[in-house]
């Protein structure tokens, strides 16, 4: 996607996805839902970079590394944790939902949760629906709309007060 195209109320949005590779199945829907979504706001969407990354505990470390860079008005993080026998996916699902919502707070950035958490693949499978269901339940689609929406409200509320959206790639920001 051309990252010129106007959006509603100035430029493109500039998007990114992370995608954790773990449960490639799943995941691989997510990220079409995602991508779909993304898409379907063309208006506003001017460039999509996606970065992929092996399981869903390092989602938030580099949906840091992408705020930091300031080049980026929202972030949409997804990925699957299927329970099993042990604690492990407590402590998985656990971190990432609070390094991402850490990240969001840090850069006042919108960066969303479309993470799976799921009892079984079977229900993970289901909570990552394709086209086919029109996207209704991908999470995927879900995370990257409530991306974009907030992306924007972010400029309208930045353009109410004279400024630039806070967390949006001309607002001046440091990692802290």
């Amino acid at each position: 996607m051309p990252g010129t195209a106007p959006g509603p109320e100035g430029p493109a949005l500039r998007l990114a996805l992370v995608v954790s590779r773990y449960h490639g199945a799943v995941t691989g829907a997510l990220r079409e839902g995602a991508e779909a979504a993304a898409r379907e706001c063309v208006a506003a969407v001017g460039a999509l970079d996606v970065t992929e990354v092996p399981g869903a505990f390092e989602l938030p470390v580099a949906a840091r590394r992408l705020a930091a860079s300031g080049r980026y008005e929202a972030i949409a993080c997804v990925g699957a944790v299927v329970r099993g026998g042990t604690p492990h996916f407590d402590y998985v699902a656990g971190e990432a939902a609070r390094g991402i919502a850490e990240v969001a707070r840090d850069f006042t950035l919108p960066v969303t949760f479309g993470l799976i958490t799921a009892d079984t693949a079977r229900q993970a499978r289901e909570r990552a629906r394709g086209a086919g269901s029109g996207w209704t339940g991908n999470k995927g689609h879900e995370a990257m709309g409530a991306a974009i929406e907030m992306a924007l409200l972010f400029r309208e509320i930045g353009a109410a007060d004279g400024g630039g959206a806070p967390g949006s790639p001309a607002a001046a920001r440091e990692d802290p």
